[in-house]
């Protein structure tokens, strides 16, 4: 007998091609973002114990997404792999992450299919605190990227929200410090678009759907500042087993939405 997996296959394609046609002809998001939650519940399932080939098969699911989005024409992708408070976790798992972000990000500087879909890799977050090796490895893909327009995927490692919007913060206190105001003047010269001058892309657009794996209902402080009006789309699935499926629900459950922005 068959595997359920290969039984069902048919049906998923099925599947697959209903939502397409769903969501053909609808707006799509400009910008996604992931929070990619769930590699080590997967890694225990499938009987994995080795921190490094548990994240390998979650970085391996980046170039099913970079494909999906691509062929979407959904020009931003945010991916939240790494938060400030994970490099607490112990030393052998944190090795494990970084060096499979670092495998991947080495491979994004040269596959074909980056530069064929002019894929720019930028990577935010305290990157100080990230050892060498990894620190390497975003520079490399950077600048192997650096010219390309068609997508932008962001790598948000070493991020969180709240450290983001402290440095923006921060930062703009000090340009206005050089530009000799007092500390009253800069305290009253600081708005929301002097703060978002000074966050890790100013430039890029606020993710208009975010979408969160695993089961876990909250966004544990991804792109706090950017996402006050993101829509948001919570599924069970664990990230290394993430379809284009979740993608395209995702999409459609945003497409049905109405969108206030606050009016």
């Amino acid at each position: 007998m068959k595997p359920l997996g290969r039984r069902l296959a048919p049906l998923y394609r099925l599947y697959e091609r209903r939502l397409s046609r769903q969501i053909a002809g609808g707006a799509l998001p400009r910008h996604v973002g992931i929070i990619l939650d769930g590699n080590r519940r997967h890694g225990r399932e499938a009987g994995l114990s080795d921190p490094r080939r548990i994240y390998d098969a979650g970085a391996e699911k980046l170039d099913d997404v970079l494909d999906w989005c691509c062929d979407l024409g959904i020009p931003a992708v945010t991916l939240w792999v790494c938060s400030t408070e994970n490099l607490a976790r112990p030393e052998a798992e944190v090795a494990g992450i970084l060096g499979a972000v670092a495998a991947k990000l080495g491979a994004l500087a040269i596959d074909p299919r980056t530069h064929a879909r002019a894929i720019r890799v930028a990577a935010i977050g305290r990157l100080d605190l990230l050892p060498e090796a990894t620190l390497d490895a975003i520079g490399r893909a950077a600048a192997a990227t650096a010219d390309h327009g068609r997508m932008l995927l962001t790598i948000a490692i070493g991020y969180g929200g709240r450290e983001e919007i402290i440095d923006a913060v921060r930062a703009n206190l000090a340009a206005l410090a050089e530009q000799g105001a007092s500390l009253a003047e800069a305290a009253a010269a600081i708005s929301p678009e002097s703060i978002r001058r000074h966050l890790y892309m100013p430039d890029l657009p606020d993710p208009d759907l975010i979408i969160r794996t695993s089961g876990e209902l909250r966004l544990s402080g991804f792109l706090l500042w950017q996402s006050a009006y993101s829509e948001f789309y919570f599924t069970d699935v664990y990230w290394p087993a993430f379809r284009r499926i979740d993608l395209l629900r995702a999409i459609r459950s945003f497409q049905q939405r109405f969108r206030r922005f606050g009016r």
